[in-house]
């Protein structure tokens, strides 16, 4: 793990920190979220991007071999028939750095989760 004085501040920090063709790729998924969750805010939340509104919509991360894309448990299981050759576990999906990102798809997704944050519903569990 990163020292503190390492880890990023912000989105661009972490961005910055990946290889050129890793950089487009995060820069490009940053912005399919952006899109469709216009009104969240950008954090560092376990030190990986994450997007902010009542609670934490999504994150993501780089990887060696792939993008992680991280729409919690509930994000996930709700487009499972979805997700087709796509690894994914509960609460992430792997999307390989050779492929393109399914834009269509994560904007589905991360509109399906402002309405669960907006209705209570936080990492796959109802609050209250």
């Amino acid at each position: 793990m990163d020292s503190p004085k390492n880890q990023p501040k912000n989105i661009d920090e972490y961005i910055a920190s990946f290889p050129p063709d890793v950089q487009k790729i995060l820069s490009q998924l940053r912005g399919v979220i952006h899109a469709a969750a216009p009104e969240a805010t950008e954090k560092i939340s376990y030190q990986m991007p994450a997007f902010h509104q009542n609670g934490v919509l999504v994150w993501f991360g780089g990887f060696k071999d792939h993008i992680s894309f991280f729409p919690t448990g509930d994000g996930v299981s709700a487009f499972e028939g979805e997700l087709g050759h796509y690894k994914h576990a509960k609460g992430t999906i792997q999307l390989p750095l050779d492929e393109p990102l399914p834009v269509e798809l994560i904007t589905r997704i991360v509109k399906y989760r402002v309405e669960a944050v907006a209705q209570g519903k936080k990492h796959g569990k109802a609050s209250g």
